[in-house]
């Protein structure tokens, strides 16, 4: 008999616990409205991150920072630690930078010029 309750021992303390652990009740989960506000904002500021994070990725970024003085490891330190409206003013202010400049409207511009000289010297 003592033999018997000896094997049996681990296993009754093990339906203890685990019949403790049924007993107890579960907590309930707690479910709220979120406004829709909420989450554009949180998206919104999601791929602003992504915007920056792209932008200071360019080598030619990189290298502007790097040319002042900044570590391009702790400028991204500093990325992180931004606010969420910090970070989405700093993409605004990135994506309204002007792309490769208007080489067009320079040529256009040298073409009318180049054509008036033309005509005022013809006139004169």
């Amino acid at each position: 008999m003592y033999l018997l309750r000896r094997k049996v021992q681990p296993i009754a303390f093990l339906m203890i616990a685990l019949t403790i652990l049924l007993s107890v009740p579960p907590q309930s989960a707690v479910a709220a409205l979120v406004e829709t506000e909420t989450i554009l904002d949180m998206s919104r500021s999601l791929e602003a991150r992504e915007t920056v994070r792209q932008f200071m990725a360019r080598e030619d970024v990189r290298s502007a920072i790097v040319s002042q003085g900044v570590d391009p490891l702790e400028a991204n330190a500093r990325l992180d630690s931004l606010t969420d409206a910090e970070v989405i003013q700093l993409a605004d202010q990135i994506e309204q930078l002007p792309a490769g400049g208007d080489f067009l409207g320079f040529v256009i511009a040298v073409l009318v010029i180049v054509i008036l000289v033309l005509v005022i010297i013809r006139l004169i």
